[in-house]
């Protein structure tokens, strides 16, 4: 019964082999080659690991260079207002200035418009956003690779 069936199958299946040589030695050497492929780069181009940096006061912040600075965020959700009241009030007594703004292009355009002390804030969801300046987006750090 079984045996049998299965002796059968395993003497097909070496037939089968036997006749496709060169699609054999495919299924075997491609995937070695990737392999090769894989340590290969991943040796041109090592982690680095760096050491830990110890904690260190970094004193006071300047309130001089954030005198009328301007923070614009879109949308303008509950949660983001409460985010941008923290940074207002909370970590800067004056001097800091906030404004919401309806679509990530009013924000664009306020950017243009604003001198050089604008920065725009997009939040992505409730966890994520990204920073935009006159001129360029910043990307978080997570979207970089080593080199």
């Amino acid at each position: 019964g079984v045996w049998r069936q299965t002796r059968a199958l395993l003497f097909k299946n070496c037939l089968i082999k036997c006749r496709t040589k060169k699609s054999s030695v495919q299924e075997v050497l491609f995937p070695l080659f990737f392999l090769f492929w894989l340590i290969l780069m991943s040796m041109m181009h090592p982690h680095r690991k760096y050491d830990k940096v110890p904690n260190t006061d970094l004193g006071l912040l300047d309130a001089s260079v954030l005198v009328n600075f301007v923070i614009g965020y879109t949308p303008p959700t509950p949660l983001a207002r409460e985010i941008m009241k923290k940074v207002a009030f909370d970590n800067f007594e004056d001097g800091l200035i906030t404004e919401e703004y309806l679509s990530e292009e009013e924000l664009e355009e306020a950017s243009v418009l604003k001198p050089s002390n604008f920065v725009g804030v997009v939040f992505k969801d409730s966890m994520s956003y990204q920073l935009r300046f006159h001129d360029s987006i910043a990307m978080s750090s997570i979207y970089t690779e080593s080199r």
